[in-house]
């Protein structure tokens, strides 16, 4: 099953990503995911993700600024007893908000209660163990994909008669267990890519001596790298405190590096061995992934030392007030961005260059880590009120105006017509690259064996950026922190 998702999620996602609009939304959210990010789901966020978490990977979106477990349920006309309630245990911090909106909305609507809880970045997973836990447990919860589902799946309901599968566009979009059980549903398709500034590429390409005259010449890591250079050399006439962003190692951030930028060395060793997933790794790239991340921690807005206190909301407000041209993270970050310095006409995307590959034709990261599980324990008067909830939410013009504008998600469902497709800049810069006809990068990340690698590896990042480790650690962390935590996942 790892392997028929992720590799068909790829080529399902792209045919579906070319129907989303672009333009100005009105957006309410914080900082991701998914995603590791977690969209990394990683604190992820991602869409870590989240990427992106462990917390069940985002960002993708995984990330963002913090959630607080124990948000206020909403109480409406019926009861429990009668009806069913819905509580959904959240992974993305920058939605709750927007989800708490829905809530209400449907609670009024319909009398049924609705309660939304929202982890903590970079703690989906320990919160979910908690939460599952308690009498009141969660009736709607997520996973981040194959491996994320691989704890939860005894707890999850069959969707196959439901709504929400129904309404998806691909099987390719589902986990779907040898048995045919449909155990989760994906809800959102994610991209990422370094976001940049276009009026400051082109005061850059202005400049006597610039390295470039359009920013369509940066089409490889070594091009990027002599600009970054120079703009971080010419910071002052810029007006920039740095080419990158901060690449805070805080967990509202940390996803972005120890999973998203990951991708890059996994995706271009799982090519050259022909696989889609692995009980161990070789390594082979982790010199270029070395490469970025010494970009990142030199042509910087900070200085290497201080990137273990800083956030996500740091390097989404550098970006935000024009201090630096370049940020790594996803479509998700639009709400994080617009309506300050950067005008949303400025906003473009570029991939994220290691130096491997065909890069001239290397498109965006592009994956799902977030995967709606219904749980099979709660009340079935719950899990009949959750699909209700799913349903109204999927097809219900109050649901679908709020993924469009509030969240910003490009979905996988038939019901998100063209004039529910989000109203994002990024997600049209994402648009581009597939309708050019190039290459995307498939989220392998979420064959990542564990968020304690992780861990492992973005502490080893931190201790390198700050001089008190050597890059033979991260080597370590990757390479042997990679089989020691498959055989505990697996034993």
């Amino acid at each position: 099953m790892k392997k028929r998702v992720i590799s068909l999620l790829l080529a399902a996602g792209m045919a579906m990503l070319t129907v989303a609009g672009c333009g100005t939304g009105n957006n309410n959210s914080g900082n991701n995911a998914a995603g590791d990010g977690n969209a990394a789901q990683d604190g992820d966020g991602s869409s870590e993700g989240s990427g992106e978490n462990g917390d069940v990977s985002g960002n993708g979106q995984d990330g963002g600024n913090a959630g607080n477990v124990g948000d206020e349920g909403v109480s409406g006309n019926g009861t429990a007893a009668d009806n069913g309630s819905v509580y959904y245990l959240n992974f993305k911090p920058e939605q709750a908000e927007a989800w708490k909106d829905l809530a209400k909305e449907y609670t009024s609507e319909t009398g049924i209660p609705v309660t939304i809880e929202t982890a903590a970045s970079g703690t989906y997973e320990s919160t979910l163990k908690s939460e599952m836990a308690k009498d009141e447990a969660p009736s709607l919860f997520q996973v981040n994909g194959p491996v994320g589902l691989a704890s939860w799946k005894d707890y999850c309901y069959d969707l196959k008669d439901s709504a929400i599968y129904k309404n998806l566009k691909s099987d390719d979009f589902a986990l779907i267990s040898q048995d045919g059980q449909v155990q989760g549903v994906a809800y959102a398709i994610e991209t990422y890519g370094l976001i940049y500034n276009k009026a400051l590429i082109d005061k850059y390409c202005g400049l006597d001596g610039a390295k470039i005259q359009d920013v369509s010449e940066i089409n490889g890591f070594a091009k990027l790298k002599e600009v970054a250079d120079d703009m971080q050399a010419r910071k002052e006439e810029l007006g920039i405190n740095g080419a990158f962003a901060s690449a805070g190692m805080d967990s509202s951030s940390d996803w972005r590096f120890k999973t998203h930028l990951a991708n890059l060395p996994i995706y271009f060793e799982y090519q050259d061995e022909g696989v889609d997933t692995a009980e161990a790794v070789k390594g082979t790239y982790l010199d270029a992934y070395k490469n970025m991340w010494d970009l990142y921690i030199t042509d910087s807005t900070v200085e290497p030392t201080m990137l273990s206190g800083m956030t996500g909301d740091d390097a989404a407000a550098e970006f935000a007030m024009g201090e630096a041209v370049f940020y790594q993270n996803g479509t998700w970050a639009y709400a994080d961005i617009t309506g300050n310095e950067v005008a949303d006409g400025d906003l473009g995307m570029l991939p994220v260059y290691i130096g491997v590959g065909d890069e001239e034709n290397q498109g965006l990261c592009t994956g799902s880590e977030n995967y709606w599980c219904v749980n099979k324990n709660a009340p079935q008067e719950d899990i009949d009120a959750t699909l209700g909830f799913l349903e109204w939410v999927i097809t219900s013009d109050q649901g679908r105006t709020s993924f469009r504008d509030d969240m910003g998600f490009v979905t996988p469902f038939t019901t998100f017509t063209e004039e529910y497709q989000p109203l994002n800049p990024l997600v049209a810069a994402s648009n581009a690259y597939i309708d050019a006809g190039k290459d995307s990068i498939p989220w392998v990340f979420s064959t990542i064996p564990s968020e304690t690698w992780k861990n492992g590896v973005g502490s080893a990042l931190l201790e390198y950026a700050q001089g008190t480790g050597e890059w033979d650690d991260v080597k370590s962390a990757f390479v042997e922190g990679w089989a020691s935590e498959y055989q505990a996942a697996n034993e």
